[in-house]
């Protein structure tokens, strides 16, 4: 049995192996109570490997984004624990879990959620510059270089493509050279090309250069730019598959959805 699917005792903590980058540890969210009581996640235990592109998949209500929510340190467990690296997520203090969220983490959003007022560079070096850090110059230009925005630099999102906003929420992601990248359904609000170019971004940076990714999306075709797809079903881990295809996806997705 793997780590990934290995069940842990709430009151284990794991020695994280070099190759696992973040990990639940019997995760459980409830809200509500009594009648009203809804268990998001039911204590869920998954590791994510580094160097991976893993898509978490499953039908509404299934608690994916609430995993990946606990994951990057947005949302906290009722019970369990998540690890990123060794550092135990939910018992950091706010001011440490905003410094590991800052250092360590990035975030692709299906809103893009950029800045209005800042152009595309100042964009993608905000989390470089909050956090008091010189970017690697080298680095930088290539992720642009990557993504294909080396002449809208200049540019407001309002002057962009929705395509072109979600590279820059990429580059953006990736300048800091993040432990690992959280992205929330990052192709909900493109269209098949453009979706299909922030995708092979996503899976150059894991390819080229051992980028961790963990991906929340409903589409198969974009759960097969994945190396794994986990899925889940009413708060549950139910499921797994490795170097997936879209066909095999959706099979797995219509089985869950019975």
């Amino acid at each position: 049995m793997s780590l990934a699917t290995l069940p842990l005792s709430p009151s284990t903590r794991p020695t994280n192996p070099p190759d696992v980058a973040v990990q639940a540890v019997n995760a459980t969210k409830i809200y509500g109570r009594g009648d009203t009581e809804v268990r998001a996640l039911d204590g869920v235990s998954v590791a994510f490997q580094r160097g991976e592109l893993t898509a978490i998949m499953g039908p509404s209500g299934s608690g994916k984004s609430t995993l990946m929510h606990c994951l990057a340190g947005l949302d906290t467990l009722s019970d369990g624990e998540v690890f990123l690296g060794d550092a135990a997520v939910g018992s950091l203090s706010e001011k440490a879990l905003t410094a590991l969220r800052r250092d360590r983490i990035g975030f692709v959003f299906q809103a893009f959620n950029l800045i209005p007022t800042l152009s595309a560079i100042e964009n993608i070096t905000l989390p470089l510059d909050l956090a008091g850090r010189t970017a690697d110059k080298a680095w930088l230009q290539r992720v642009i270089a990557t993504v294909g925005l080396e002449d809208r630099l200049t540019h407001r999102p309002s002057e962009l493509s929705g395509g072109q906003q979600q590279r820059v929420a990429v580059a953006r992601a990736l300048a800091a050279r993040p432990d690992v990248v959280f992205a929330d359904e990052p192709t909900g609000n493109l269209d098949s090309r453009a979706g299909s170019e922030v995708l092979s971004f996503l899976r150059w940076a894991v390819r080229e250069h051992g980028q961790t990714i963990i991906m929340v999306t409903h589409d198969p075709v974009a759960a097969s730019y994945a190396d794994r797809v986990v899925f889940l079903a009413d708060g549950h881990l139910v499921d797994e598959l490795r170097d997936p295809t879209a066909d095999v996806v959706l099979s797995r997705m219509a089985r869950l959805g019975k």
